[in-house]
């Protein structure tokens, strides 16, 4: 019990070093001069810092942003505007961290770094894992990326350059060359002796990978096992043989798949031939996770890279495209109301009630879409069960046409005529149904040809279920002789 209490007194101690090293407890950076109650930079410090860069004090922008941490540091240069951010990051070069840089929006970072000398971004790079310092240089000018990397001490730069051949938003783009391996024949103790050694380890890593004379991975060993084994047994005997490796020229959407369906913490990567070239590790996952199901959402909506820093241009080419083919689309809808124009003449009641029956089936067509969307992006939807998902989205199809077609269909009635209410109510059955349809077909189909089902999906599904709501509705009203 005495080696206990030593030992707590011990570690508070060192926290208590710790702590005051790093200023204090997380909580003490919340301060009533910099940050407001939501623990975000206040307008008055922004201003502050604005007002020094205005002034050409860098040494009084540098004292104002000196004591902040790097995440707020790059809050504050996501805050402001292009010219100021690189004063800013001229002013205060030294306090330009990698920690800061791994904070910063892509695309503040991308003009940060173009607007710091070569040697700068170099430094920087070189206090990143490989993965990272891709990630910092990888949308850079050829000519700044050659720079940069002349800049670079020869390991570095050759991890670099061979991350850079493989195609963006691969493993082999995305994977980290820092890793662990060992021959077979070591045993638990010569590799618990090799690991205390420390030369050339990487900081962080969660299990050592165990490869023959070749490097191609035999199994791995988590450090769980290899401090609970005794010394003397073989890492043959406590390796786990059962692994998933990752081949480099993989997707990245489909590693986020692979760690999701195996619960996997960190997987090996190997190239054509086999051999280990890199690991993938969970914190990497959790991003290319979020940033696919982000770009699935945006893509769906045709508002391109969706973010407040995106430049204007860009901006503007990614949406405008999307708003072109949606006034195309609604030109198909127009041409249909047109060819009905006399009965809605006769009758003002079908301009007021058309919308509706679009109007819904265009929700319910979106809603059918996204769960398509997303299942093809989870491998849950596959060429074994489409026909399956396609009867059970019908069914659900069919009851909420039949709920919204008796609510719709009762109000026309008493507002209108019984005969237009019973219109409007199989008007919408038809067009929900057709919005189920659609909506799972039309990504299908876009999946089978090899094309992103989230990019063009919403347009042509809203084209759908729009003309066919108009048409249904128009054309069952002027068979039924309601006009």
């Amino acid at each position: 019990m005495a080696d206990d209490a030593l030992l707590d007194d011990d570690m508070t101690d060192g926290a208590a070093e710790d702590t005051a090293e790093d200023g204090g407890r997380p909580d003490d950076r919340i301060d009533d001069e910099r940050h407001d109650e939501d623990n975000t930079l206040k307008p008055e410090f922004v201003r502050r810092v604005e007002d020094a860069l205005e002034a050409g004090d860098a040494k009084a922008a540098y004292e104002l942003v000196e004591p902040l941490h790097p995440a707020d540091v790059a809050d504050l240069l996501e805050l402001l505007d292009r010219d100021d951010r690189r004063q800013l990051a001229a002013a205060i070069t030294d306090l330009m961290t990698s920690d800061v840089v791994a904070e910063l929006n892509d695309f503040v970072r991308d003009d940060m770094m173009e607007s710091l000398p070569a040697a700068s971004v170099a430094q920087i790079a070189e206090q990143l894992e490989t993965d990272d310092a891709v990630q910092l240089i990888e949308d850079l000018d050829a000519e700044d990326q050659r720079a940069i990397l002349a800049e670079l001490d020869d390991e570095d730069r050759i991890a670099i350059e061979s991350a850079l051949s493989y195609p963006e938003e691969t493993a082999g783009r995305l994977m980290s060359r820092d890793f662990v391996a060992v021959p077979e024949h070591l045993t638990v103790g010569d590799l618990i002796d090799y690991l205390r050694d420390g030369r050339d380890l990487p900081n962080d890593f969660l299990e050592v990978f165990v490869v023959d004379e070749k490097h191609h991975p035999l199994g791995t060993c988590a450090l769980s096992w290899i401090l609970r084994a005794p010394r003397r047994v073989a890492l043959a005997d406590v390796m786990k043989r059962d692994q998933t490796l990752i081949p480099a020229m993989l997707d990245q959407e489909e590693v986020g798949n692979m760690f999701q369906k195996y619960a996997l913490v960190s997987a090996a990567v190997i190239d054509e031939s086999g051999r280990l070239v890199g690991q993938m590790t969970v914190d990497d996952v959790v991003h290319i996770i979020a940033e696919e199901a982000s770009e699935d959402a945006l893509l769906m909506s045709g508002a391109g890279e969706g973010d407040i820093n995106e430049p204007i241009r860009d901006a503007y080419s990614a949406r405008v495209r999307w708003l072109v083919a949606n006034l195309g689309t609604a030109l198909v809808a127009s041409f249909i109301i047109a060819l009905f124009g006399a009965a809605i003449e006769q009758l003002v009641a079908l301009a007021v009630l058309m919308p509706i029956v679009a109007s819904i089936g265009g929700n319910a067509g979106t809603q059918t879409m996204a769960v398509t969307v997303r299942a093809i992006a989870m491998n849950q939807l596959t060429r074994s069960n489409t026909r399956r998902i396609l009867w059970r989205e019908m069914r659900v199809a069919m009851l909420n046409g039949a709920t919204i077609a008796v609510l719709i269909g009762a109000a026309t009635a008493v507002i209108f005529t019984p005969l237009l209410g019973a219109v409007i109510a199989a008007a919408m059955v038809v067009n929900v149904l057709i919005a189920g349809l659609a909506g799972v077909l039309v990504p299908v189909i876009f999946d089978r040809l090899d094309q992103d089902p989230a990019v063009a999906s919403s347009v042509f599904v809203t084209m759908i279920t729009d003309s066919m709501g108009f048409f249904a509705f128009l054309g069952l009203a002027v068979a039924v002789g309601v006009v």
